[in-house]
């Protein structure tokens, strides 16, 4: 089955369940069902039971979503994965990694990041802090080869 490209995830703190099933490609209903089915689901309810829900909940349910739709799990599996997934992650702060999920949702225009750069650097030294060119650079080389290997990854 082919990947549904979903749509970026917008920078707020809470989002509506139409909000949700508009970014993870689902119906408000089967976001309700998923409630039952996967207790790590767990949307803050409001007044007349009105949810909300986080940005690491809207990250699961893709996950769930691409469990169940693109890769072919039953609820049972997706479930379990779902479970195996999380204590990864678990185990890897453990360790002192980083998890990257979301990484997906950030989009950065190299034309306008250069521009950027540049304006900066132009900008007269008192407005500007002192660093070395090279090693933003270099930097900036560094996160676009960590980038492109994100990508690949998923």
């Amino acid at each position: 089955m082919e990947k549904t490209l979903l749509p970026p995830i917008p920078v707020k703190r809470y989002f509506t369940i139409g909000e949700v099933g508009e970014l993870c490609g689902v119906k408000p209903h089967v976001l309700r069902y998923w409630e039952q089915e996967f207790t790590q689901l767990r949307p803050m309810k409001r007044r007349g039971n009105r949810r909300y829900y986080q940005h690491h909940e809207v990250l699961m349910i893709r996950r769930i979503r691409d469990l169940l739709y693109d890769q072919g799990f039953t609820i049972s599996g997706a479930r379990n994965k779902l479970q195996e997934m999380v204590q990864s992650e678990r185990d890897r702060r453990k360790a002192g990694e980083v998890p990257l999920e979301g990484m997906e949702a950030v989009e950065i225009d190299q034309e306008e990041f250069d521009a950027a750069l540049q304006e900066d650097l132009e900008a007269p030294a008192s407005a500007s802090p002192s660093f070395d060119l090279s090693q933003l650079l270099r930097l900036k080389r560094e996160l676009y080869e960590i980038r492109e290997l994100l990508t690949l990854s998923h």
